[in-house]
């Protein structure tokens, strides 16, 4: 029972953190200092990264008109005008073409270089620099864009040199844990001239394809051979990271409809100087 306490923990410092530009990675190592689940170490380095899949599964149901390319309701674009072309929404298609177009980087680099990439920087220092860091650029750029117009203001004007551009900026939050991937795009879709709102929801659709790519991956490294206690645990974090998920991505919506991402950047300075005099001082 204490352990499914912990993964609900877990799950809730997932669902919060992972869309919000603070940084999953950064809070789950230092989570782990204090709370460390009775697993072996396999289970819980993919723990760590399946547990996500209940935070795409919220991205899902929220924006399932946004994000289903096929269907005649509200198909203001068909791909044709008869056949079963004209279920396919031809603006929806587009933008997942780009979407693609945004993992590649993350994707060739991830699959090459992952593990070098987690033994070199997964560690308490790392993470704390790369949240001051980006937490730095996000006060930086919003200081900069006050008072300025966004010269991108809707998904379907995300050009796919723009969207290699966020990809780019995935890029670095896969190599540097503490960044944070929403974190990261974000911050660069910003730097181009994306809104805020656009920047956010090309964030989450983007997620959808990188996490369900980085879960299975995991998967079939762990192997499939859960014991039941491993299988609870694991639910119980996607279960618990799905609700908070939901909760906390409906919040940032309506919150960057009034506010900038600056509160966000000193959070991660105030995080990052916590983390990095933990790790160096206290340990």
């Amino acid at each position: 029972m204490l352990e499914f306490l912990k993964a609900v923990l877990f799950g809730i410092v997932e669902g919060i953190t992972e869309w919000l530009p603070i940084s999953s990675t950064g809070h789950m190592i230092l989570l782990d200092e204090f709370v460390k689940l009775d697993v072996t170490p396999e289970f819980w380095e993919m723990f760590l990264v399946v547990i996500q899949l209940g935070a795409i599964l919220a991205v899902v149901v929220l924006f399932w008109n946004q994000i289903w390319p096929f269907g005649k309701k509200s198909n203001r674009y068909p791909v044709a005008k008869t056949g079963l072309l004209s279920y396919c929404k031809k603006d929806i298609w587009q933008m997942w073409f780009k979407i693609i177009v945004a993992c590649v980087p993350a994707a060739v680099i991830g699959l090459l270089f992952d593990e070098f990439f987690e033994s070199l920087f997964y560690n308490g220092v790392c993470v704390a620099v790369a949240l001051i860091v980006f937490g730095v650029g996000f006060i930086i750029i919003e200081n900069k864009n006050k008072g300025t117009k966004a010269k991108i203001n809707s998904l379907p004007e995300i050009t796919y040199q723009t969207a290699l551009i966020i990809g780019v900026f995935q890029l670095i939050a896969a190599i540097f844990p503490g960044t944070s991937r929403s974190g990261a795009t974000i911050l660069g879709a910003l730097l181009i001239g994306v809104s805020r709102t656009v920047a956010a929801e090309f964030t989450f659709f983007l997620a959808i394809p990188v996490m369900l790519g980085a879960s299975l991956l995991k998967i079939v490294k762990f192997g499939f051979s859960f014991s039941g206690s491993e299988l609870m645990i694991l639910v119980t974090g996607m279960v618990t990271a799905f609700v908070v998920s939901v909760i906390v991505i409906k919040f940032l919506m309506g919150y960057i409809k009034k506010h900038d991402f600056k509160v966000f950047g000193w959070y991660r300075i105030v995080l990052g100087a916590v983390v990095l005099f933990y790790f160096l001082v206290l340990s």
